[in-house]
């Protein structure tokens, strides 16, 4: 018995941590903005929670039925790095919320940023801020 609540403890705290480093707001990803969108379009779309999917324990909206099915097919291409959490922060070693308008694609990979503000600061340098933002994130997710 000891053992099973030992499992169900870690399987439980696992869930919860995963989605703890993701920005979600009451469990949708990217405030309810097309992660398609923003590769297909080069803008932020606003999805539709008509199309949605879970997916790492996120929900996440679409503006088309087309958009969802590109998603499902490689979920890890449209999902945001660093759980959707501000790219800049990340590479200053911190979590902070961003604004779903306030994106780059660089490298087929979505980043986002607190704001359009803080957005123009990262991308004055944004290859040695990634090359910071990953090294960070592997200690920031934790």
């Amino acid at each position: 018995m000891r053992k099973l609540v030992l499992i169900l403890f870690i399987v439980i705290t696992s869930i919860k941590g995963f989605a703890q480093n993701q920005y979600l707001k009451n469990g949708v990803a990217l405030q309810g903005y097309d992660p398609v969108a923003y590769f297909e379009s080069k803008k932020a779309v606003q999805g539709n929670p008509q199309f949605n999917t879970k997916y790492n324990e996120a929900v996440y909206f679409f503006s088309s039925e087309k958009n969802k099915n590109l998603f499902l097919k490689t979920p890890d291409k449209y999902a945001p790095q660093y759980g959707g959490f501000c790219a800049y922060g990340v590479s200053e070693n911190h979590m902070s919320p961003t604004d779903p308008q306030a994106f780059t694609i660089f490298n087929d990979k979505l980043y986002l940023n607190y704001n359009l503000e803080v957005r123009k600061m990262w991308l004055k340098d944004k290859e040695a801020r990634i090359q910071k933002a990953n090294q960070n994130w592997k200690n920031l997710k934790k």
